[in-house]
């Protein structure tokens, strides 16, 4: 008699949200057979909520692409050999760089939730056809907050929800949408706990804000308002922690003006919360012990995004509640996705630690001097001092990107715009209003063709009818994903992507604290045939595209050869003697140490960021047990992550927080001029922006439990909700003359979409809902509205540009 075992349990992560909560997958004829938590993560330590338990119908339910697809002239698509798609794609990407300029080829995405490693590999690219232009989904949502801790402090802050005595959600949902480690429990806990405190901010009574002591349900739009009365109080009152303000900041003085100016009936009267509850809220931050806030697209897909944000931040700074037990921190980075270039100054470790250019070049010197490895020939003159020059532009280029998570790059001395309509850029991203203004468009400096890897834009960004319509006005157009998405159907061609369980991935939203988290994932099974993990779709177009020839890869496979540490000076010497070379890291360590990783060759990249992560952040990383001289740290790291399990990278103290202030006086520079300015100009502006044709606000885009993006493309997993309702409230249903079930039109300026009825008490009069990643076209059909049919790209934030999806005015009639 013989007995069947069952299947092994694999490691791995959730792809749905920024959490990437560790999961164990048991995998059978490619099916993700059954899942659970992962108890050894040590971020999520076994807790999932119910979304990864259907990652299958992301494996499995989407009909897959399996074959490089070209369009026909009629509009229809033919299948194509990988060889032919790498030829003509790289011959037509070079005749537009040659003919009008590498900086009008436009990059879009660099993967989804969870799915970042080829977004180095796509920098190399960029770089092979001297592409200047990029962004991504952090464009529509991030970017006003991002500007907002740039001048502030110039990393990314984060809250210790777990032990703070006050938490504050604006625009925040966490019981849907999550985004710190354990999230309902957390939430569960705080609840049951007299002596703290939840409150929320939201015009819809969501799960989280039912669970909360303190609603306070503004209407629609006014949460600068709100916020700003809050600050008010607390200036007012003279509940602001002095000491800290006096310690720790700059610049107090103009703001503290502008709170005082602040008429707090009035605003209250603005936002619809009465007075008394703001001021004893106010008051109950003021006296806290600990006070730690969360922002998310309620307000910052909102009115005054931008100046929300920085007025969200004043509540805890105003209190001095950080680098504390239950306040907010900044925190180390393993990997930027964001921003340019590395931190303007040292972080993770001692206040006087070099700058990390000067410490590869004194690792370098070190190792020779002990006699622990054989230099170069050419490497000797490049580690004195003229290598911290040399060697800047490598050190940056090695990571994906730059500065913290959400993080903004330093202030330019010349604040970059996009070419067209002048839109500011920020962290180096193109506003996503502004994309199709960029391209559809008779401007000699239009973009020209778009690369867009593993995002939907043509679902996801507003206006989607006008996406479409810029799409097809490119001269080229390129998709990379592994459905034929709806932006995949605009494309000349379309490239399939092996799925986030078929190939080594991980994710850069790390913001982990004491303790931050890396999780690379090694591949549960093989790539579908056909397919291919993005780094070597990028890789095979930059040999197509023969930037880097064979005399410059030869020296490092030797050094490769020969191991990591010789390896790590050859590497940085010739990037630093080669500046060309420097946007091509990542190929450079996918063609040369990428053979010696066997299967893992994809994560080479990552070697690279490993390295700076150490040199940036030499003590914490040391503290997570990955020290030594040199490149040993970096060397260890690496090796520990490609063991693909989640790794603790870096290890800080409560007061650690304040060595990742990125401000030569490390101090908070509370002054910017430009929002103060617009704080005061809240008295005699209009709080709404409704009219007599669009009366009703409508929130497009509510996280809901079955709904994930369009990342889950199969409508079978949804349960309840299958047609993603239009929730409305009983007043406006009753005039209306609806009832929950009925058909009713919602008609934006930008188009018109049937829904299906949901009356509930959750929502104010003249609020309607509905949910994102809906409206998705899948061969079992496609339930639902897509919620950007009905946007428009004119409704945007004033400096960041991101969009007003949670405002759009709106109609209804009964359909």
């Amino acid at each position: 008699m013989t007995t069947t075992s069952e299947p092994t349990w694999q490691k791995s992560a959730c792809i749905l949200c920024e959490c990437n909560c560790g999961i164990e997958v048991q995998v059978e004829d490619r099916r993700l057979l059954r899942i659970r938590g992962d108890k050894d993560h040590p971020s999520s330590a076994g807790y999932t909520c119910e979304k990864p338990l259907r990652l299958d119908r992301y494996q499995n339910g989407t009909p897959r692409l399996t074959s490089p697809l070209r369009r026909r002239p009629d509009g229809t698509y033919e299948e194509i050999d990988w060889d032919t798609a790498i030829t003509e794609i790289a011959g037509r990407l070079a005749a537009i760089r040659d003919e009008h300029g590498g900086d009008k080829i436009f990059f879009y995405g660099g993967g989804g939730q969870g799915n970042h490693l080829g977004a180095g590999y796509g920098q190399s690219l960029q770089a092979a056809v001297g592409a200047k232009y990029k962004s991504n989904a952090l464009a529509q949502e991030k970017t006003g907050e991002m500007y907002v801790d740039g001048r502030l402090y110039g990393g990314h802050t984060k809250g210790d929800f777990e032990h703070a005595e006050v938490v504050v959600f604006v625009g925040k949902n966490p019981w849907q949408s999550h985004s710190f480690p354990r999230a309902r429990p957390v939430l569960k806990e705080m609840a049951a706990d007299p002596a703290r405190t939840m409150v929320v901010i939201d015009p819809r009574r969501s799960e989280t804000a039912a669970m909360a002591d303190v609603h306070l349900q503004v209407r629609p739009g006014t949460d600068a308002w709100c916020l700003a009365a809050l600050g008010a109080v607390l200036v007012q009152e003279d509940l602001v922690d002095h000491a800290f303000v006096r310690d720790h900041t700059t610049g107090a003085e103009p703001v503290l003006a502008a709170y005082r100016e602040v008429d707090v009936a009035d605003y209250a009267a603005r936002c619809g919360v009465p007075e008394d509850l703001i001021r004893t809220t106010a008051r109950r931050i003021g006296t806290a012990a600990s006070v730690c806030t969360y922002e998310d697209l309620g307000i910052q897909q909102a009115p005054h995004s931008t100046l929300s944000s920085y007025l969200n931040k004043m509540l805890w700074i105003l209190t001095g509640s950080f680098a504390q037990e239950g306040g907010m921190f900044l925190h180390s980075t393993f990997a930027a996705i964001a921003g340019g270039g590395s931190p303007a100054a040292p972080s993770g470790g001692s206040r006087r630690t070099r700058s990390p250019l000067r410490r590869v070049a004194g690792a370098a010197s070190d190792l020779a001097v002990a006699g622990a490895v054989r230099l170069p020939a050419f490497l000797p003159d490049l580690v004195a001092a003229p290598a911290a020059r040399a060697l800047r532009g490598p050190v940056a280029a090695v990571a994906t990107g730059g500065g913290a998570p959400g993080a903004p790059a330093r202030t330019p001395a010349a604040e970059r715009r996009t070419p067209v309509t002048g839109a500011r850029i920020i962290a180096g991203l193109v506003p996503c209003n502004s994309i199709a203004e960029e391209i559809d468009t008779n401007h000699p400096d239009r973009f020209r063709a778009m690369w867009i890897d593993s995002v939907n834009p043509a679902h996801s960004l507003a206006d989607s009818a006008g996406f479409r319509k810029a799409m097809r006005a490119l001269d080229l157009s390129v998709v990379v994903d592994i459905a034929m998405t709806e932006t995949a159907r605009e494309a000349d061609y379309v490239l399939p992507a092996a799925t986030q369980f078929e190939k080594w991935e991980c994710t850069f939203f790390n913001v982990d604290f004491p303790e931050n988290v890396f999780h690379l994932r090694a591949p549960l099974m093989d790539p579908l045939p056909g397919t291919l993990p993005e780094p070597e779709i990028y890789a095979r177009l930059v040999r197509e595209l023969g930037v880097v020839d064979e005399g410059v890869l030869a020296p490092l496979r030797r050094a490769a050869a020969r191991g990591t540490t010789q390896y790590a000076l050859a590497f940085f010497a010739t990037v630093a003697a080669r500046p060309r070379l420097m946007g091509l890291a990542a190929y450079l360590l996918h063609e040369t140490l990428g053979p010696t990783l066997g299967g893992a060759r994809s994560a080479a990249a990552l070697w690279g960021v490993a390295q700076l992560c150490a040199l940036n952040q030499p003590a914490a990383v040391a503290r997570a047990g990955f020290g030594g001289p040199g490149f040993e740290p970096g060397n260890r790291l690496f090796r520990r992550i490609l063991e693909g399990e989640a790794v603790v990278f870096t290890r800080d103290e409560h007061a650690d927080a304040w060595d990742y202030v990125r401000r030569p006086d490390r101090r908070f520079t509370l002054e910017i001029p430009e929002l103060v300015e617009r704080f005061r100009a809240l008295a005699d502006e209009p709080s709404s922006w409704t009219s007599a044709e669009f009366p009703v606000v409508l929130s497009a885009g509510e996280r809901r439990s079955f709904t994930a993006n369009t990342i889950i493309r199969d409508p079978s997993w949804r349960r309840r909700d299958a047609d993603g309702a239009l929730r409305i409230s009983p007043a406006d249903a009753a005039a209306l003359g609806v009832g929950t079930g009925d058909a009713v039109r919602v008609v934006t300026e930008a188009g018109s979409a049937v829904a299906t009825a949901e009356v509930t008490d959750t929502l104010q009069p003249g609020h309607v809902s509905l949910p994102n990643g809906l409206g998705v076209v899948h061969p079992d059909g496609s339930p639902g509205v897509a919620p950007n049919e009905l946007t428009s790209v004119h409704h945007r934030d004033w400096l960041a540009g991101t969009p007003w999806h949670k405002y759009v005015p709106a109609r209804l009639e009964r359909a």
